[in-house]
């Protein structure tokens, strides 16, 4: 079955860096364009970037644009998440998923998710 499991995650202070993992199964993961996602308390899901299966083309949430960055390796199933000048407003619990393009947009490729890893950015 699909699984994805995350880790990397931690607690930073505010202008420091962290790096995400997502080790992805179950899958052809060299078929499918990957992303991350977070979940900050209180707040809806957000689409945070994407890297498309085909050329590694990239793509951002404008908060995190110039600060994130998204790669991935398909001989190691896995995809990453480079995070620098971490801010408070970054602190939530990162995902990785599979999406699917629809039009101008992505949507979630598969319906199961991982635990996640937690960041948290604080002084």
């Amino acid at each position: 079955q699909v699984q994805f499991v995350e880790s990397g995650g931690g607690l930073v202070k505010p202008g420091g860096s962290l790096r995400l993992s997502c080790a992805a199964s179950g899958f052809t993961f060299s078929a499918y364009a990957m992303s991350w996602y977070r979940r900050a308390p209180g707040k809806e899901r957000e689409l945070v970037a994407v890297i498309t299966s085909t050329d590694h083309s990239t793509s951002y949430a404008d908060s995190v644009k110039g600060r994130f960055t998204i790669s991935r390796d398909n001989a190691k199933n896995t995809v990453y998440l480079q995070m620098n000048s971490l801010e408070p407003e970054d602190t939530a619990m990162y995902y990785c998923n599979a999406v699917l393009p629809y039009g101008s947009e992505w949507v979630l490729g598969f319906g199961s998710w991982g635990q996640g890893t937690q960041v948290t950015v604080s002084s």
